[in-house]
Order: C-alpha cells, then sequence, then structure tokens
C-alpha cells in the first residue's frame, strides 16, 4: 500500500485494531482496540488498571494489526513504541473524536466523556515498522 493507502485503510470504517502486549510472565496479551490517527501516530484510549496499560508501562513495545474481513482481504501490522498522556483536556478530546469514530456523532459526546474518566489514559504508538498489504486474496 502506498502512505494515503494505509491512511485510508486505517481510517476507513470502524475496523478495530488488535493491540498486542506481553504480559509481565511473558505470555502474550491480545485485545482490540478503538483508535484515531495523529499524523503517522496511532492514538487509543485505556484504563490505567488495565492489563494491556501495566504490560505497556513495563515494556513499551507493541504490535497492532488492523484487518478487513471481506475478500480480497488487506491488513496493516504496526510495530512501535508507546507513549501516555492523562492531560485531561487531550483525553477528552481524544476520547470523544475516538468515540464518534466508533459510534456515531450522535453518541461522541457520551463516549468521549465516560472514556475521559479519571483512571483513563491516552496511549500513543510511534511506528518504527509497518506492514501493509491489500488484495491478499488476489496474490
Amino acid at each position: 500500500m502506498t502512505r494515503d493507502e494505509l491512511r485510508e485503510f486505517l481510517l476507513g470504517g470502524t475496523k478495530t485494531g488488535k493491540l498486542a502486549t506481553v504480559r509481565e510472565d511473558g505470555r502474550p496479551h491480545v485485545v482490540p482496540i478503538w483508535y484515531d490517527l495523529d499524523g503517522d501516530t496511532l492514538v487509543f484510549t485505556t484504563g490505567a488498571g488495565s492489563v494491556k496499560y501495566k504490560s505497556m508501562r513495563r515494556d513499551p513495545r507493541v504490535s497492532l494489526t488492523a484487518d478487513d474481513q471481506t475478500p480480497p482481504y488487506s491488513y496493516v501490522m504496526i510495530e512501535g513504541t508507546v507513549s501516555f498522556s492523562e492531560d485531561p483536556g487531550e483525553l477528552l478530546y481524544w476520547a470523544t473524536r475516538i468515540g464518534g469514530r466508533y459510534m456515531g456523532e450522535d453518541q461522541a459526546e457520551a463516549y468521549g466523556k465516560r472514556n475521559s474518566a479519571p483512571g483513563e489514559v491516552i496511549v500513543r504508538i510511534k511506528p518504527s515498522r509497518i506492514s501493509a498489504y491489500k488484495d491478499v486474496a488476489g496474490w
């Protein structure tokens, strides 16, 4: 995929990202997340008590995949490192924006408030490697 195709793919529709982290005991942990983009940085929110947050605090290396589950199938895999922010204004902005993307603008404000409450955190993935393939079944 070209850079424009990659952005269009990641932002098209409501694909969830599948975020992979490593637990303290070495076991893999993969969970679906809602996300958005800020330039080339992938942004999502999570709770500070979650397994994924604790794993990312200990080891900031992550991998994320988003895929199209209809033929001819396409996917993007991002490897990178995370950074965090608990800034209330920034948290409300991103939680509202992401909530609107996945649940519709009519519910954006409600999801923004819910996902920017105390104990929530903004996570940013700075990509170090991206693999993106379109029309996988057509190879």
